[in-house]
């Protein structure tokens, strides 16, 4: 295949310090990560919650995440760990499951939520920036990995993969590919972020709804690598297995924003009845002889925090410009 340019996969992987060795895929997973947390910690923060609790809780967070994510991959690539069961332990080598880890990340922040209180649709909006940005720095480790790649492609910005992983891939003697891991990477950080800050200042999104935001979006563009991917050798009705998860997730997103925001303009009808309805008042605390509210007694009405039922997190600099083999089916 001739191509007018491409970009070439790096000659290793690995980082290597006198004895000890260090994939770049972990180092940059790590990254992620960490960056995750420091930026949904200052959201909830801001939105009004405890950052001590947060940190409790995204620690079990990422470690019970971190494990679903390798169990969920573990167990739908059973071939390839035949003969060494053993190497179900080398993360190394790739193979996370994205929608494994979010899936049983969330139970677990559900839990502990439920367990030691907390705002959970708060919570939900902080990761909505942090984990996107995770997956967005993440994703390089495929790149590192030389796996993950799309189908034969001759454009400026394809991939070269080597001989070994395009053979194993089912295109011996073809050498560059839809660099799919780039595509995410890009849509994380340059449209899905960005839509969401944007919806958060400007649509006055309620309370919660950015989550379903980023699922949405995510499983949007995740479907669409889904038919680009060259990792997947099983197939229902010609989608992958993360194809149809998610068409599964972009539903439940949208729905989940349609509930929040019907959610949010529930709560502003019950507030503004109670806040308006006439209550009996004695001689000179605010209401007429007529039960009619008076100045007085409207300064005394309820008043609710506006994140409540909508959020507006204002200026938010430190997201808004946030500085192996070929496997089946796989992150």
């Amino acid at each position: 295949m001739i191509t007018v340019a491409s970009f070439p996969s790096p000659t290793q992987n690995v980082l290597e310090i006198g004895p000890l060795t260090i994939h770049f895929y972990g180092i940059l997973i790590a990254i992620g990560v960490i960056v995750a947390i420091i930026v949904s910690r200052n959201r909830y923060v801001r939105f009004g919650g405890s950052g001590e609790l947060f940190e409790r809780i995204a620690i079990w967070g990422v470690v019970v995440g971190f494990l679903g994510a390798r169990v969920a991959y573990v167990v739908t690539h059973t071939a390839r760990f035949e003969g060494r069961p053993w190497a179900a332990l080398y993360i190394w080598e790739g193979g996370l499951a994205i929608y494994g880890g979010l899936i049983f990340g969330a139970l677990i922040f559900i839990y502990l939520l439920n367990r030691w209180g907390g705002d959970a649709f708060a919570i939900g909006d902080a990761v909505a920036i942090g984990i996107p940005l995770a997956q967005a720095i993440g994703r390089w480790g495929n790149y590192f990995n030389q796996e993950l790649f799309g189908t034969p492609s001759d454009l400026p910005w394809a991939v070269e993969i080597g001989e070994r992983q395009a053979a194993a891939a089912g295109y011996p003697g073809v050498s560059t590919f839809h660099p799919t891991f780039l595509y995410e990477s890009l849509w994380n950080l340059l449209i899905l972020i960005p839509v969401i800050l944007w919806f958060e200042r400007k649509a006055k999104l309620a309370k919660g709804a950015s989550l379903g935001l980023y699922v949405a979006l995510y499983a949007l563009v995740r479907f669409f690598m889904e038919l680009l991917r060259t990792d997947t050798t099983f197939r229902f009705l010609g989608l992958s297995r993360n194809g149809w998860v998610s068409v599964g997730a972009f539903l439940f997103g949208v729905g989940w924003i349609v509930y929040t925001q019907r959610r949010a303009e529930k709560r502003t009808l019950i507030s503004e009845a109670t806040f308006f309805s006439p209550q009996p008042q004695e001689s000179g605390s605010g209401a007429d002889d007529r039960g009619q509210i008076t100045e007085d007694s409207l300064e005394e009405g309820p008043a609710e925090d506006a994140y409540s039922m909508t959020k507006d997190p204002g200026d938010d600099a430190s997201v808004a410009n946030p500085g192996s083999e070929v496997e089946e089916d796989g992150t």
